[in-house]
């Protein structure tokens, strides 16, 4: 079950201005299953993106880049299916994701090229296009400003709760709302986002600094979580802005509007990517791995991920087991080739495990399991080779991951 995690409640989820929301059950892999979602923006809204960086990126990743790189105009929709990846379809795939837009386009009256695809789910089997046009005006139908909590249970695939939430701030005297969806359950170790994540406000704001609040976020969030170390095909993570707050747009870098609206979607962005680790597939507990005192971020990240990513840390944490040399080894191996081991400290929430090289004096193993038994866990590894710091969330490895992944396409 997923760990500490409270699914939203509807009314929680806040309206985003110039924008509204459309759902379909088309059928594309299961019946009466909510999996088509038609998000419609306001001309003049502006949209910035990142994508998985998987040399095998789908074909609606492919045409999504195309259309925000050439675009001329702002976009006006975005359609999303789970239940099939178009991913590893070749030319057939990227022609059905044309498809996709085209027909959007018809339905909204609007160019092909001002709507953005995305598609999760199976990977190498064709896109059926037919049931995903038909599911479209339906999504039409009941395209509503105040349907995020369905939304965000249409994108779900091995997810057990919906991620979503909202914030609001002010700015110039002006109410801002931000709220963002996401999904992702498994093959989570974004190169630049989640598998699949939408993050929308009604600030007004700058292409340049949008696409800066994006990049910003995404670092100390969706770049920063792991479930089980490989990135997908179809990552994606949006942010929109209707810029219908009422305000005058930021334009400056250094304003402290323009901090305050980075800061509130970089909270948004951490709650939603935090909520992916909580609900990994299988998970039993919620792990952040903190490496503080390295060289540079880089450095830190590599023996953060050393230790998330590692087979045998994840199943000893399942396990509650305190092997706690496991994640010794996972910082030796991590690339840092000129690691002095005897200046690392390891700790396991407040408990001093490991210094000058090996066991701490103080250690018990009775408060390794104390915290062993915890279902959140914080491991924190002291380099002391310099100032930087990173963390990164990750969870354990339980058998459900197993059955999971193995009836996957059942």
């Amino acid at each position: 079950m997923p760990v500490n995690i409270i699914p939203p409640l509807s009314e929680e989820l806040l309206p985003i201005r110039g924008l509204s929301l459309g759902i379909a059950a088309a059928g594309i892999k299961k019946t009466n299953c909510n999996d088509l979602l038609l998000m419609v923006l306001d001309e003049g809204s502006r949209v910035a993106g990142l994508f998985t960086q998987n040399r095998f990126c789908a074909a609606p990743v492919i045409v999504a880049k195309e259309h925000l790189s050439g675009l001329n105009s702002s976009v006006r929709a975005l359609v999303i299916n789970t239940g099939n990846a178009n991913a590893g379809t070749g030319q057939q795939g990227i022609d059905s994701a044309r498809s996709t837009c085209s027909a959007v386009a018809g339905l909204l009256g609007c160019d092909a090229d001002q709507v953005l695809p995305f598609s999760t789910g199976v990977i190498m089997e064709q896109l059926p296009l037919e049931k995903v046009i038909a599911g479209l005006p339906t999504a039409i139908s009941n395209l509503k400003s105040d349907n995020w909590f369905d939304a965000a249970g249409s994108i779900m695939t091995t997810d057990i709760v919906p991620k979503a939430v909202s914030r609001q701030i002010r700015i110039k005297g002006s109410m801002v709302t931000i709220t963002g969806i996401a999904k992702g359950s498994g093959m989570i170790r974004p190169n630049m986002a989640t598998m699949l994540g939408y993050v929308a406000t009604d600030a007004s704001i700058s292409q340049a600094l949008l696409q800066q609040i994006l990049r910003h976020s995404a670092d100390l969030s969706f770049n920063r979580i792991t479930v089980d170390g490989d990135t997908s095909t179809n990552d994606a993570f949006i942010l929109i802005t209707t810029g219908r707050a009422g305000h005058d747009e930021i334009v400056d870098l250094n304003s402290e509007d323009f901090r305050s609206l980075q800061d509130a979607v970089t909270e948004v962005s951490v709650h939603l990517a935090q909520a992916i680790v909580r609900d990994g597939e299988g998970a039993t507990k919620f792990i952040t791995v903190q490496v503080d005192g390295g060289v540079d971020q880089d450095e830190c990240a590599k023996v953060a991920y050393a230790i998330a990513h590692s087979p045998l840390v994840k199943t000893a944490f399942f396990a509650s087991d305190p092997n706690l040399g496991r994640i010794l080894a996972a910082i030796g191996y991590a690339g840092i080739n000129d690691l002095d081991v005897n200046q690392i400290k390891l700790y396991l929430d407040e408990v001093l495990v490991a210094e000058n090289g090996g066991r701490a004096g103080s250690y018990l193993e009775a408060d390794g399991q104390r915290v062993m038994n915890q279902d959140e866990i914080t491991v924190r590894v002291v380099l002391n080779r310099g100032d930087s710091s990173v963390t990164v969330w990750t969870c354990d490895f339980s058998y459900d991951y197993v059955k999971i992944n193995a009836s996957y396409r059942s």
